[in-house]
């Protein structure tokens, strides 16, 4: 056995491979090679991802205003995959991302500007992040639980009541800048980091959506009497689901804070919540791929229709108006690329597919 991969002791049978790996990911096959080939895509992606991120911001070969519209596609890719989660995955309807939004923005603002000193500013940026993240969490945590029994327009009604409550509450507070607005923050968000946590909101729901939990949160969408029947815990799945899609929505208002080095409540109103949802819609309600599709032409088709000034306020909306005409469920629709996937996940269809395959081919042909 040692000598040559195919020799074995005479007399010696050959081993009964797992029911798992039969079929499947057998050395040598080239199914197994594709599998493996297709689990080697992503990360090559994001290795090249970062080199190019890397690439852009010290090397200069991308001008600076390219460089702002791609962090701005990225903040609208992690503000579009973190809402679509609520909105997609689990079937609901909520219109208040912009003040969670606004909750992380300020939360991180405040923390590089008084209570960081200046010289770990650079080298506390992302925990200040997570840390604004954390505290949209918290009240997105607190927010579901209150609403854990609305549905639908009410949802709709709810998380809209709490953007005005956020926006109105920042205005009146002069600790931070009140209607004026917060300054002082240093540019710290840059291409390399807004793609890491791109990379990382991604992940997180990816492996959230194909685990047991996130099946759970599927049913709801699909019925949220037959989950609870057959013993889904809908309540912890709409709580921690709407929690994890407030955490992102609070790292996309810390990185945009510290994107434009000032932040007013006036950004984080119903018109930017609005402009999320069109990014879900736009690409696909439901698919992942779908989101970052939606966020990416949303932003490049709001700057290269900059030329007509206002009138661009109006031809969005005819886009969006158009496309649901003719592609009600997007561009992308609830499809997704292999290569998103988890290898598990790509295994177990696979065995599904090959099951069905050979029922079929077995099946008796009646005469």
């Amino acid at each position: 056995i040692v000598a040559s991969p195919g020799s074995r002791p005479r007399g010696a049978r050959n081993p009964t491979p797992p029911p798992f790996a039969t079929g499947c990911l057998m050395p040598g096959s080239g199914l197994s090679r594709k599998f493996l080939d297709q689990s080697a895509t992503l990360p090559m992606f994001i290795i090249l991802g970062l080199f190019l991120a890397w690439a852009m911001q010290n090397l200069g070969f991308v001008n600076p205003y390219w460089q702002l519209v791609l962090i701005t596609v990225g903040i609208n890719a992690i503000l579009a995959t973190s809402l679509n989660l609520v909105n997609g995955a689990m079937g609901e309807f909520s219109v208040g991302h912009a003040g969670f939004m606004a909750l992380g923005a300020y939360t991180a603002s405040v923390l590089t500007v008084r209570l960081i000193p200046a010289a770990f500013v650079k080298l506390c940026f992302p925990l200040a992040i997570i840390a604004g993240g954390l505290l949209a969490a918290l009240v997105g945590l607190g927010l579901a639980v209150l609403s854990f029994r609305t549905r639908g327009d009410y949802l709709a009604i709810v998380t809209l009541a709490f953007n005005m409550i956020v926006k109105s509450t920042l205005e009146n507070v002069e600790s931070v800048g009140g209607p004026r607005g917060f300054l002082g923050m240093p540019k710290l968000t840059t291409i390399t980091w807004t793609f890491a946590f791109v990379v990382a909101s991604v992940w997180v729901i990816r492996n959230l959506l194909h685990s047991s939990f996130g099946r759970g949160v599927l049913s709801i969408r699909e019925d949220e009497l037959a989950a609870n029947l057959m013993g889904v815990n809908t309540r912890q799945a709409k709580v921690l689901a709407f929690a994890v899609s407030s955490f992102f929505a609070g790292v996309a208002g810390g990185l945009y804070a510290h994107f434009l080095q000032f932040i007013n409540p006036r950004m984080f109103d119903i018109v930017k919540s609005t402009d999320v949802l069109v990014m879900i819609y736009l690409g696909g309600i439901g698919s992942m791929t779908g989101s970052l599709l939606g966020a990416t032409v949303f932003t490049l088709l709001l700057e290269l229709l900059r030329p007509l000034g206002m009138a661009r306020l109006v031809v969005m909306p005819l886009v969006l108006v158009i496309l649901m005409i003719f592609r009600p469920r997007g561009l992308v629709g609830l499809s997704e690329p292999r290569w998103l996937l988890p290898l598990r996940e790509r295994v177990l269809r696979h065995r599904l597919r090959a099951a069905a395959t050979a029922s079929a081919s077995s099946a008796p042909v009646e005469p």
